[in-house]
């Protein structure tokens, strides 16, 4: 079991003695009543010194709740919810790492320790929970949904991030049974049933021999779960994406697609070892849009060969043809268990200051177009693993702090997200940003507040003579959904609030939207990448199933 999640059972069961329960119930009235938290935990110490915490109020919540002593309270509960912005962009997000595996890669900058998939380190705090879980699917998630729950958390809407080195690498039997046992997960199955799509007991490898699952089962079950998947996301290098693949990826549920491109400059991609070229990453990207998933590029400053004025020009280069969904900036870090270590000793390589680093993402990120998130600024490296250069996990934080300094702005969705402000569903306008990626017409469409936050957004991509084929008879003559999302603070599935953007039917809106821009542009077909967990929202709409997407006919 997770420290964490020990720490929280201590919390929540051991330290709520009758005395405190009784204290906790005084509390949570007081801030029914209107009283603000924090004020009101410290006119309420405990006997003998100190305070309670928001995760006993959390636990006292729940227990009050279930013993019938308080009416459920969704408005108290999301005042006393601890780390509230982990669901304010609208869903819930949980990862799940997979075992070591090789990856097909040579990178120099990546590090490597046995103990865990490439890339990654077995201090990072993620990866901390899947070496603590044994990399076991079910129980990485199982026990994170309940840490979530238990700090107050909606968990009906989740956000399955799959990761650890790359996903397409791994042996497909494989790949099945994660994604079956992470949906178990996600199912409630019974625990006691963790070994029933497994490895045999003492062969818990990627080379084990794993019994057949029937995931198509497994997905209608999640389609009523009380964990519902609304987006599965894997990561994987752009040499490994086909048609095959993306058919492969559909059939396991996948929706987005997280990509090294590091560089859009062939030398440097060449003196990196990173083993593709740039035009490999604009067919990858072409085919995933091509078949309507969520394009997430991760973006390297700083590596073998850059400077700081190629890195600008390197970023500028992303918003031809690539023009990804979203985007992870992962500035090179110099770790002593890479490659690149050795270059450093001989003196070939010097990274860059932390100074540097923010003067640059600063010069960029205003660049960034309106259509596109900003998922991260640095990796969530424990600042003992870097030997020299940046160090700041507070990299995002300094970067807007000299922005704002500069008085400068950034338009990313990341930066707009209306989070947990009210909406005035009258006020909201509406507003369709095309552009063009490649072979394809983008719309991002979206609801906006009259001070330019963003309320919900729709991609749309309509494909021109030249898209990549992919091969899926879905797709032919079709424009594509690539996404539908609402923001604010996630809700229960039928739950309702009084001015949340998720509940003002701001989705149903951008769906009619989006037929009408198809039917102007003469497609006789819509279809939707819908997750499992959303399938049903889409059938209620007029879409109807199709092999491998939901599908609505124009006529």
């Amino acid at each position: 079991m997770e420290l964490t999640e020990k720490r929280l059972r201590w919390k929540h069961f051991k330290a709520l003695t009758p005395e405190k329960l009784s204290l906790a119930a005084r509390i949570l009235h007081e801030i029914r009543a209107g009283a603000d938290v924090l004020a009101t935990l410290r006119r309420n110490p405990l006997e003998g010194g100190g305070y309670l915490n928001k995760a006993a109020l959390v636990a006292a919540y729940n227990q009050m709740v279930q013993s019938g002593e308080l009416e459920p309270d969704a408005a108290l509960l999301e005042r006393i919810r601890m780390k509230p912005m982990r669901t304010l962009s609208g869903v819930t997000t949980v990862t799940a790492l997979t075992k070591p595996y090789p990856c097909p890669g040579k990178c120099i900058f990546c590090p490597t320790d046995a103990r865990m998939p490439k890339s990654y380190l077995p201090d990072e705090p993620g990866a901390m929970r899947a070496l603590e879980h044994q990399f076991d699917p079910y129980t990485q998630v199982e026990s994170r949904i309940r840490a979530l729950k238990n700090l107050g958390h909606p968990t009906d809407k989740i956000e399955l991030l799959i990761l650890g080195g790359t996903w397409s690498s791994y042996r497909r039997d494989y790949q099945e049974w994660f994604v079956a046992r992470c949906f178990d997960a996600m199912n409630d199955s019974h625990h006691g049933e963790h070994r029933e799509h497994g490895y045999p007991e003492k062969e818990n490898s990627v080379n084990s021999v794993i019994s057949v699952v029937d995931l198509p089962k497994i997905h209608s079950i999640n389609e009523t779960a009380p964990h519902r998947n609304v987006g599965l996301v894997i990561e994987t290098r752009p040499d490994e994406i086909t048609p095959d693949e993306i058919k492969w990826m559909r059939h396991l549920g996948v929706t987005k697609v997280q990509m090294g491109a590091q560089s859009f400059d062939d030398h440097i991609l060449k003196i990196n070892k990173r083993g593709h070229d740039v035009e490999c990453t604009r067919r990858a990207s072409a085919l995933l849009r091509a078949a309507g998933f969520k394009i997430v590029l991760h973006w390297m400053p700083n590596l073998l060969g850059a400077t700081p004025k190629s890195d600008r020009e390197d970023f500028a280069r992303m918003w031809s043809d690539f023009c990804p969904d979203e985007i992870k900036i992962y500035p090179n870090q110099l770790l002593a268990n890479a490659k690149l270590y050795e270059y450093w000793q001989r003196g070939e390589f010097h990274p860059y200051t932390a100074e540097e680093l923010v003067d640059l993402i600063a010069d960029i990120k205003p660049t960034i177009p309106r259509y596109c998130r900003v998922n991260r600024v640095i990796r969530d490296i424990p600042s003992n693993n870097v030997v020299e250069g940046n160090r700041r996990t507070s990299l995002r934080q300094d970067v807007h702090a000299e922005m704002k300094r500069r008085g400068a702005r950034c338009q990313c969705i990341r930066c707009r997200e209306v989070k947990g402000r009210t909406v005035d569903l009258s006020s909201l306008q509406l507003d369709d940003q095309i552009y063009q990626a490649g072979e394809a017409e983008e719309h991002f469409i979206s609801f906006n507040t009259s001070d330019d936050r963003l309320a919900g957004f729709i991609r749309i991509s309509l494909p021109k003579s030249g898209s990549p084929d992919t091969g899926m008879d879905d797709l032919r003559g079709a424009a594509l959904i690539r996404e539908v999302h609402v923001y604010g603070q996630s809700l229960a599935v039928g739950a309702e609030k009084s001015g949340a953007a998720q509940h003002v039917g701001l989705g149903t809106r951008l769906l009619e939207e989006a037929e009408k821009t198809a039917k102007q542009k003469g497609f006789g077909k819509l279809v939707v990448i819908s997750a499992v967990g959303t399938r049903q929202y889409y059938l209620d709409r007029g879409f109807d199933r199709g092999e491998y997407y939901l599908v609505k006919r124009l006529d």
